[in-house]
């Protein structure tokens, strides 16, 4: 499958590409996340139904079925620093477009015309090891908006509409030795729609600028055929957006400065969210939610579209294939063929690399120790020598709660849904601890689960704050307690 790239004419300058391109690993990773599924062959039912992230159809059909949306919205905050030169937002929406890729066979030569060869449909095209079957191929779109100056004032907005061509090819299919075996056929239905960018300054002289960047698909729906193949052929599908500025930063939604935290949670994005990249001048807005800064991990030796599952079980799945099972793989797609093709040739370095990698965490935190400040990681208790969960104690209702106390616990319910089954629950404290922010944390075993002593051996507790529990009179055993 070749993979073509649609642009319009307003190309960022150099420097702005290269900061989209900072983005581009993980946006691509966006862009084909649920492409082909293992076993990455086209009669598995993982891949009946594809194209399931940032999917946007005709308007006509999100109205009448309501299961799909029919546009996107960003919402982030920019950060312009004080009065300054016009900040400058490039706005750059990339998506796909499926086509149908059918198969024919060659069935000889047409009676009245003896040069022209007959074709006709068939299930699969068996070629030389390789079945080629159906398969709904995507076209990557890249659209850039022209660039949009920010005034001091903050309020500006721009439109630019939006049409992905349509289209039919035919590729012939050959044998090694130049025999015509038969042809693929694609199709591809237009699809039109817009994007919509504007800019507004944040009230009472705040230097934020909420930017809202929206996708819309307004392709008229061209049949009345509801199955989900057929809608996602007029949709845009994997649908996000990038955002670049010049002379100004992006403000994080998921952890905002203090005087932005109110500007922040006003932020309202619909099928997509923004994180930053790069050095907060990058915004990703994706419809699979990430966290600011995120990173294709340098061991992935390559695109598995299937992301949500941990690379090495991936691969070593892949070299569990039979071999009719990996011929259907590689005529099902071009993408899928590279991933066989990969994993068969993975050295065991490359497997090594997948698994237990572990990172030193920097930097080091400097802590207060016996013979005045000393280094050490921040995950480890040992290295603090202000605290010590096995000792210290924490005020609860007036009784001082530590190792060894015994409590009722009364779980609030906001941080699991199991905490109803613990309600009046008693339990033994293990230790008391804290965490960076100065937050206190009971470690507890309950005093009825026939696993809590090899469960204390093994430094495995439930944890709660001290509000969720009630200190109960020091009883000799458990039978005793109320």
């Amino acid at each position: 499958m070749s993979v073509t790239r649609t642009r319009s004419a307003h190309l960022p300058p150099e420097h702005c590409e290269d900061r989209f391109e900072t983005a581009r690993t993980v946006a691509d990773a966006v862009l084909y996340e649920g492409y082909v599924l293992y076993p990455y062959r086209a009669s598995s039912r993982k891949n009946q139904v594809r194209f399931q992230w940032g999917v946007l159809t005709p308007r006509a059909y999100s109205d009448t079925d309501g299961s799909e949306r029919w546009s996107a919205r960003t919402e982030c905050l920019v950060d312009l620093g004080g009065p300054r030169e016009p900040t400058i937002l490039w706005v750059r929406v990339r998506c796909l477009q499926t086509q149908r890729r059918r198969v024919e066979a060659c069935l000889g030569v047409e009676g009245s015309s003896p040069t022209l060869p007959a074709f006709g449909p068939v299930d699969a095209l068996e070629v030389e090891g390789t079945s080629h079957v159906e398969w709904d191929e995507a076209i990557d779109h890249v659209v850039d908006l022209p660039p949009l100056v920010i005034p001091p004032g903050g309020s500006a907005a721009d439109e630019l509409p939006v049409h992905l061509e349509g289209g039919s090819e035919i590729e012939p299919v050959h044998k090694a030795d130049g025999t015509l075996v038969g042809r693929f056929v694609r199709e591809r239905i237009p699809i039109d729609g817009a994007v919509r960018v504007a800019t507004a300054p944040e009230p009472g002289g705040s230097p934020y600028v909420k930017v809202t960047v929206t996708v819309e698909n307004a392709t008229p729906r061209n049949d009345d055929r509801s199955l989900r193949r057929d809608i996602v052929a007029q949709s845009l599908v994997a649908v996000h957006t990038m955002l670049a500025v010049d002379g100004a930063t992006f403000v994080s939604l998921l952890d905002p400065p203090d005087d932005a935290a109110e500007a922040a949670r006003a932020c309202r994005s619909d099928g997509t969210y923004p994180v930053l990249i790069g050095r907060d001048d990058v915004v990703l807005s994706s419809p699979i939610i990430l966290y600011d800064h995120p990173e294709v991990a340098d061991q992935s030796p390559g695109d598995l579209y299937d992301s949500l599952e941990i690379d090495e079980i991936l691969a070593l799945r892949v070299m569990t294939l039979t071999e009719a099972e990996k011929a259907e793989a590689r005529g099902t797609d071009a993408r899928a063929a590279a991933i066989i093709d990969r994993c068969d040739a993975l050295s065991p370095e490359a497997m090594g690399r997948l698994h237990g990698q572990m990172h030193p965490v920097e930097p080091e935190w400097f802590t207060v120790g016996t013979s005045g400040m000393e280094a050490g990681p921040w995950w480890d208790p040992a290295s603090d020598h202000s605290v010590d969960p096995w000792t210290d104690s924490v005020l609860v209702g007036g009784v001082d709660v530590a190792q060894g106390s015994a409590v009722r616990l009364h779980p609030s319910g906001q941080a699991d849904a199991q905490d109803m089954f613990l309600d009046g629950r008693c339990g033994t404290v293990a230790g008391v601890f804290a965490d960076v922010d100065g937050g206190v944390h009971l470690a507890i075993t309950l005093d009825d689960d026939p696993a809590a002593r090899e469960l204390n051996w093994q430094g495995r507790y439930l944890y709660f704050r001290p509000e969720e529990v009630e200190p109960l009179p020091e009883w000799r055993d458990s039978e005793s307690r109320p």
